[in-house]
């Protein structure tokens, strides 16, 4: 009987403890808990019942399912959330693409009409024995404009209501360019589609001047979304200033402002240009808000605006921004229509004029990408690193891209004035000597008594069958292929108040390697910011005997994704301190690649950053196998290179000497990496990696696997053939990492060659492999391993090492689940270096 009541008792307690009902108090208690920790450890959840007497009735296990549970519910939450969120946009899609067919059927209806109408006009003209008819019907259509001349020529525009009819005639232009068919719109090849994309992206075709359209949705209300965007220069790049100089209120609650805008050259080849508008915001009957624009001629009437002076007018035709409110946020469409006077730019620069494409990418299809930034900025979707605020390190990129834009144009009004050449005229040097040029107004400039200014080394080339965004992902990722570490401590020094010396420029790379910390990126990664370390420079001669120390650059890298078409490609970098802090002075150098024309064929596949076919092909032998006709893909881009130092007074053309050669330095380094990636060379490379073509890197691979079914009495891989083509291929193929290293008396290991595998890892190109030592990409356990049984690889010839971790040579930490080593013997059975199989390797 006690037996039977106390297995009722144990019953009891296991219902009770299986189903809790929790009191508002209690959950009150848990909730404050899981925002702080959403999972807390066994003892965290002891201490909570500790502390919270409220929750003493309840046991430890029923508390971590309670979390459990709620973690679950958080994510079921999040989940429907983000189905809601893609429901809005496939439905606001939807209505974009229903409109966008209307328009197409209305331009159609239209074709249609006008083809009708010239057969008739033709088969009228065909029944005459003159041309009488066609002329009549020309000199009628000018008798017609004589009596009906335009609008402009009827009103008098200096004033307030010929200013408002203007801006009437502006929204009525624009509107029909934004829904209707007055620009014969394409779509834009290359923007990615589905509900994750920017929006709808079209490009104009035989129209006046350049004109670009985007439409898509943001989750910001109208009036927000009008904000952000009438504050160029937050969002437009190349824009200087932008100056209202005049604003009036209209009778129908609108405002129209009379705007001067600076826009700066992306190039040192051609002029800036400047706008003189005028811009008209109001609300449309629906509620819709409008924002449109266009430049005041002679043509227009409206006052004159500010004088060019050193920049090119450029005209604006009625373009703007028309904001819906819809379920979840707000529809926006953009148009963006200019005539940036070609004719003023060297013929050959004249395509980055006349690109709608570039249009699209630079200015449309900016201001899009940064609301929607914004928006998602402001939902917490955005995850940022190093505990920044989003607007902080949107700052950090505006000033990194403005300071390199002032390098690069070198105005006159920011103080800016030209050095005499040194009788070869490649490299422009320009100086500034304003001290707030680079310390700002907020800086003591007392701490640097021998401040003297601002020098600039900048220069411009063009460049043949190059991929912007492969040669500048390519100078991101290879900085000891084309930089200076001397000039880079140099350029770290003018952070510190003591005295620093030119440097002389050294030859070989970097005394240690570079590791990328990323800070933020863009919603579609097309930008990234973030800090880059150099390690082991030597700033100044004290710390040189310490072996020296790392160095830091904020790094700003733009348009390295090649399906975007008409995109520019950049890399801004300027040096920092190591406290990093939110006003920092950045002094920003870099690169900046645009493409001059569109390609004719464009590869199908993504491109990897092997230079080994260009490099291991010598003068005279074939190309690799399978290298196909490139003759279509002709590709001209324009790459801008600007480096900026400061110098102390009595250094001035020490360092002006310094910059000239460093500049013209790194150009031939840039040339050398861009005829090595021109795809008139690499032929086949356009797709995977290519292999190594010359006979060394065959009998490479002939010795690597002979030697190990030497040393293991197995096979590497099985080839049906023996050819040394053969072998290669599966050895360059293989999912395993093998790499090659040299093995020298009182000198680390430096790998000598990898497969695609093994660059895949090593985050490198068989170029920069030979800047890679073994003892770098292992940790502290597998070095350890190695030492101890190094002596067994040498004597018995083949060795099995455990599981580990490595790193790559951009710092990405990979694990693996075993590495082999063994010796790799030559012909005459002589060592030659050693091979290592990394096994199942992935980046943690």
């Amino acid at each position: 009987m006690a037996l039977v009541m106390h297995r009722d008792s144990l019953n009891k307690q296991m219902d009770t403890s299986k189903y809790v009902r929790y009191t508002p108090e209690q959950v009150d208690a848990l909730e404050r808990v899981y925002a702080e920790c959403p999972k807390p450890s066994s003892l965290r959840r002891q201490q909570l019942i500790r502390e919270c007497p409220i929750l003493s009735n309840i046991e430890p296990k029923q508390i971590k399912v309670w979390f459990q549970n709620r973690r679950c519910r958080e994510k079921q939450r999040k989940e429907a959330s983000r189905l809601q969120t893609v429901n809005r946009k496939l439905t606001a899609m939807n209505k974009l693409l229903m409109e966008e067919n209307d328009r197409l059927q209305t331009q159609v209806s239209r074709l249609v009409y006008e083809n009708g109408y010239m057969r008739q006009q033709l088969h009228t003209a065909s029944g005459t024995t003159t041309d009488n008819s066609c002329e009549s019907v020309v000199m009628s259509g000018q008798q017609h404009q004589q009596q009906n001349p335009t609008k402009h020529t009827q009103k008098d525009a200096n004033n307030p209501a010929g200013l408002l009819a203007i801006a009437e005639e502006t929204l009525a232009e624009f509107l029909s360019k934004a829904t209707g068919t007055a620009v014969d719109w394409v779509q834009m090849i290359g923007m990615k589609p589905g509900p994750d994309s920017i929006g709808i992206v079209a490009v104009s075709r035989n129209c006046n001047g350049v004109a670009a359209r985007a439409c898509g949705l943001v989750s910001l209300e109208p009036m927000k979304v009008a904000e952000i965007l009438k504050d160029r220069l937050s969002w437009f790049r190349d824009c200087r200033c932008v100056d209202v100089l005049s604003v009036i209120s209209t009778g129908n609650g609108g405002t129209i402002e009379l705007l001067y805008m600076q826009t700066y050259a992306p190039t040192t080849l051609a002029a800036a240009r400047d706008f003189w508008t005028l811009r008209y915001t109001t609300s449309l009957e629906d509620g819709s808000l409008v924002i449109c624009e266009r430049s005041l001629t002679s043509s227009t009437g409206g006052p004159s605006g500010p004088p060019p002076s050193s920049f090119v007018r450029a005209e604006m035709l009625p373009s703007g921004y028309l904001i819906r409110a819809c379920e979840g946020g707000s529809l926006i469409h953009i148009v963006d229509h200019v005539d940036l006077d070609v004719w003023s730019v060297p013929e050959v620069l004249r395509p980055l004029y006349e690109s709608t494409k570039i249009l699209a990418q630079r200015m449309t299809v900016a201001a899009l990408r940064y609301v929607r930034q914004i928006a998602q900025e402001a939902s917490g979707e955005v995850q940022l690193g190093g505990g920044r605020q989003p607007a902080v390190l949107r700052t950090f990129s505006q000033r990194l891209c403005r300071g390199f834009n002032d390098a690069v144009n070198g105005f006159v009004d920011d103080g800016w004035s030209l050095m005499d050449s040194d009788g070869v005229e490649d490299v422009t040097v320009v100086i500034n000597s304003s001290p707030n040029k680079f310390l700002g107004s907020q800086y003591n400039t007392s701490l640097y008594p021998t401040f003297g200014g601002v020098l600039c080394a900048k220069a411009s080339m063009l460049l043949q069958n190059v991929p912007p965004a492969l040669l500048v992902r390519f100078l991101r990722e290879h900085r000891s292929e084309w930089a200076d570490y001397g000039v880079d401590a140099y350029s770290a020094a003018c952070l510190k108040a003591s005295a620093y010396a030119v440097p002389c420029a050294r030859p070989g790379g970097f005394p240690g390697g570079q590791v990328i910390l990323p800070l933020a990126h863009t919603v579609e990664n097309e930008e990234f910011l973030e800090v880059v370390r150099l390690e082991g420079h030597a700033m100044f001669p004290e710390e040189a005997a310490l072996g020296g120390r790392d160095m830091y650059l904020l790094q700003l890298c733009s348009g390295v994704e090649e399906n975007t078409v008409g995109a520019c490609a950049q890399l801004v970098f300027a040096p920092i301190d190591e406290s990093f802090a939110d006003d920092a002075p950045l002094l920003p150098s870099g690169f900046r690649v645009i493409p001059l024309e569109s390609k004719t064929e464009m590869p199908g596949a993504t491109r990897t950053l092997d230079l080994a076919s260009t490099l291991e092909v010598r003068p005279g032998t074939n190309r690799p196998g399978g290298e196909t006709d490139v003759t279509n893909y002709n590709l001209r881009s324009v790459l801008t290179i600007a480096f900026q130092f400061t110098f102390e007074n009595h250094m001035r053309d020490s360092v002006a000497a310094m910059a000239r050669q460093y500049v013209r330095t790194v150009v031939g380094s840039v040339q050398r990496v861009a005829m090595a990636i021109a795809p008139s060379q690499l032929g086949s490379q356009i797709g995977p990696k290519s292999l190594p073509g010359s006979p060394e890197a065959l009998t490479l691979a002939q010795w690597i696997t002979r030697s190990y079914r030497i040393h293991s009495g197995a096979e590497l891989f099985q080839v049906e053939s023996q050819s040394g083509d053969a072998i290669l291929k599966q050895l360059w193929h293989h999912s395993d990492t093998i790499l090659c290293c040299s093995v020298k008396t009182n000198a680390s290991p430096v790998f000598t060659f990898a497969n695609q595998a093994g660059l895949d890892m090593l985050e490198t190109t068989l170029v920069s492999l030979q800047d890679i030592t073994l003892d770098k990409i292992l940790d502290d356990a597998g070095r350890k391993i190695l030492c101890s049984e190094f002596s067994k690889i040498m004597q018995q010839g083949f060795a099995y090492l455990p599981a580990g971790i490595c790193v790559s040579s951009m710092g990405r930490p990979v694990s693996y689940e075993q590495a082999i080593a063994w010796k790799v013997l030559n012909d005459d059975d002589v060592h030659h270096c050693l091979a290592f199989m990394f096994v199942n390797w992935s980046f943690m």
